[in-house]
């Protein structure tokens, strides 16, 4: 039996999971587990037939894997049906389910309990950021001075913030249509060397 180790990046390009390894690496060591096996996805959480989460799944029905480790329950999924779906499956398997970062241990039936909460209120603050996104859009578009992100362009790139200040957009705009919060000492000015930066969930 050993420790499944989840580890997730939404972005093939730009992202990397040196962050979460290192923390995850860190509490395994202050928690004296060996026996593990390391899974990496590079996708959307939106996909649930991601490729080393098919294999960890594949693990668990084996048997081989019998608590899963992650930096937080939205490496996962995002949404409430699919991540409580994966979760009670796990639970009812007896599988143990730790988040490192959010200090959760999920197992057997109140495991599932929390675990509906959780990733209904990850649900909700995704929802709430996608429709602060699109009224910005939409502000923007209506004064006529949003044309939209270039192709292979991504959300929080100081050069696309300029271009948007370029356009004319208020700094409160930019930050909608970015998807990043609205930070003073990030956004003063919008120089060149302006660095905006997304929140990392």
């Amino acid at each position: 039996m050993s420790t499944g180790v989840y580890i997730r990046v939404s972005s093939p390009k730009g992202q990397k999971t040196d962050s979460q390894r290192a923390e995850l690496e860190a509490w395994l060591k202050r928690h004296r587990m060996k026996d593990v096996e390391w899974f990496e996805d590079r996708d959307s959480a939106t996909n649930m037939r991601r490729e080393a989460l098919q294999q960890l799944q594949a693990a668990i029905f084996a048997g081989k894997v019998t608590t899963v480790v992650v930096w937080k329950l939205d490496r996962l999924a995002r949404s409430l049906k699919e991540g409580v779906n994966v979760l009670a499956d796990w639970c009812k398997r007896g599988v143990r389910v730790i988040a490192i970062t959010q200090h959760i241990d999920l197992s057997g039936p109140v495991g599932h309990l929390i675990a509906s909460l959780l990733f209904g209120i990850a649900e909700m603050e995704l929802q709430h950021g996608k429709e602060r996104q699109a009224i910005g859009i939409a502000l923007a578009r209506k004064r006529g001075v949003y044309t939209g992100r270039k192709s292979g362009t991504t959300k929080a790139a100081p050069s696309r913030a300029r271009a948007l200040k370029k356009q004319g957009l208020k700094v409160s705009e930019i930050a909608a249509a970015l998807g990043v919060k609205q930070r003073p000492a990030l956004f003063m000015g919008l120089s060149p060397c302006v660095t905006i930066r997304a929140d990392p969930w």
